[in-house]
């Protein structure tokens, strides 16, 4: 019996879990509730600089204050950039370029990922009864994996530098624990889905070719009929009834 349904189970629910996570970064920021209001990028001491708070946290919609230690995210838009001068309108703390353009990359690159992880949720399902469903879902959620990883990789250079940046001007910066977490955890799901689809296809291809070498033996090791053997007996009765004319003769 081939493994593919259980491999492909099982990358359903590693696909479900990698959905999940990119959507709970995704809502942080954007829905003023727990326990979204907890997700953040970068949280920072951003006292006297221009229009920001005592402290700020960036989100994929906004660079928000902290009120009793949630979100507060007033005027909230999608790939809100991850550039502290043009945030605040100051030329007194770092920002430009290289930041702007990492975070709003990330916006759409996760948007991507969504998207294919979605189609490879769906083709997943043609992976438990054929190879084919198997390498059509083990490539969508590979390109799923590869925009997911662009965004992790994105996430880690912009706001770990970030982090950097204000703590080399004496203020406290630390990373959001929760969306780091969670966006290389979905990378770590991907990465294991896209593989079991791949086994779940090779094995079916294996166990198909054991099938024919062994001469279609079944599972108790009987070998199948084959249309000689059924022939085979159709020269035993003229055989035997030549034997009882002869005994007869004699």
């Amino acid at each position: 019996m081939t493994p593919r349904p259980a491999l492909a189970f099982v990358s359903l629910i590693l696909i479900a879990g990698a959905i999940l996570l990119i959507l709970f970064t995704l809502l942080g920021g954007a829905i003023d509730k727990n326990p979204f209001n907890k997700f953040y990028f970068l949280e920072a001491a951003t006292n006297d600089l221009g229009t920001a708070a005592p402290l700020s946290r960036w989100t994929f919609w906004s660079s928000c204050s902290v009120v009793d230690g949630h979100n507060a995210c007033p005027g909230v838009k999608p790939a809100y950039p991850f550039d502290p001068r043009r945030n605040f309108g100051t030329d007194t703390i770092f920002g430009g370029t290289k930041y702007y353009l990492e975070s709003r990359f990330m916006f759409a690159f996760v948007l991507i990922a969504l998207f294919f992880a979605v189609c490879a949720l769906f083709l997943g399902l043609l992976a438990i009864v054929s190879r084919i469903g198997s390498f059509l879902s083990s490539a969508t959620c590979s390109v799923a994996l590869f925009f997911q990883t662009l965004t992790a990789a994105l996430m880690t250079a912009a706001y770990v530098q970030g982090r950097n940046a204000f703590r080399s001007t004496g203020r406290t910066a630390t990373l959001g624990r929760y969306n780091f977490g969670f966006m290389w955890a979905a990378v770590a799901c991907l990465f294991l889905a896209t593989l079991m689809f791949c086994v779940g296809g090779v094995t079916g291809k294996k166990d198909k070719t054991y099938t024919k070498r062994t001469g279609g033996r079944s599972f108790m090791g009987r070998k199948k009929s084959t249309k000689s053997d059924r022939d085979r007996g159709s020269f035993i009765d003229p055989e035997r009834q030549r034997r009882m004319e002869k005994e007869d003769d004699d």
